[in-house]
């Protein structure tokens, strides 16, 4: 969903960066994943504060300012997540990787979570234990070269239809078995979704990913 509100993005300090043991939270939530390689499956969601990318279409663009949100322990975070059966965790934003996220992934995969993020690639330092990253670049700010070899997924969100050439730049730097998803923006979706069918009929490397969870009204 697009919000009409511009507003512009949060330069966030390296103090962010340190060893957390709080996290500033937006929302909590469990549900369906609904986007991507894990389509479908039950999952719980952390969304964290804090992003500085200032992608214009963001639709969470209440995330961006880290200080606007409440900073929750790392045990309640974890114990949040263990109300429900699902054992997957979900960490987003805003831009995950503002914040060390070290001690959360170790706390989850102890409660034996799998821990899966989705970032911009856009910080310095890839932290945390993952065991499926989604590496999601925007044209805004540039990704880190770091996170190339890490990903287990790329989804590019094509807006306009210069995105497939970017999305295709990033193809020769991911690791063999890097799975590749084109996904349009929701507010763009009745032009570019046709022109993505197209696009991977003809370069069958890649695959469309849907927001499923918006076609099914799923919170």
């Amino acid at each position: 969903m697009l919000l009409t509100q511009k507003k512009q993005p949060i330069e966030m300090n390296s103090l962010l960066a340190v060893e957390a043991t709080a996290l500033p939270v937006m929302e909590a939530f469990y549900t369906i994943q609904g986007e991507g390689a894990h389509t479908g499956r039950a999952a719980y969601f952390i969304r964290l504060g804090g992003c500085d990318v200032g992608c214009h279409w963001c639709d969470v663009k209440e995330s961006w300012d880290a200080e606007a949100h409440p900073k929750l322990s790392i045990d309640s975070l974890v114990d949040g997540a263990l109300q429900y059966p699902g054992r997957m965790a979900v960490i987003t934003g805003g831009e995950p990787l503002m914040h060390d996220l070290t001690e959360l992934t170790a706390a989850l995969q102890t409660a034996g979570f799998q821990t899966n993020i989705e970032t911009s690639g856009v910080c310095q330092a890839v932290t945390g234990s993952w065991d499926w990253i989604c590496f999601s670049p925007k044209k805004f700010k540039k990704p880190n070269p770091a996170i190339y070899d890490k990903a287990d997924e790329l989804k590019v969100i094509i807006y306009n239809q210069s995105d497939f050439a970017f999305a295709e730049s990033f193809v020769p730097y991911l690791r063999p078995g890097c799975k590749l998803f084109l996904q349009t923006e929701w507010s763009r979706s009745n032009e570019m979704l046709p022109r993505i069918v197209d696009y991977v009929k003809d370069h069958p490397q890649w695959q469309i990913s849907l927001q499923t969870h918006k076609y099914l009204d799923i919170p």
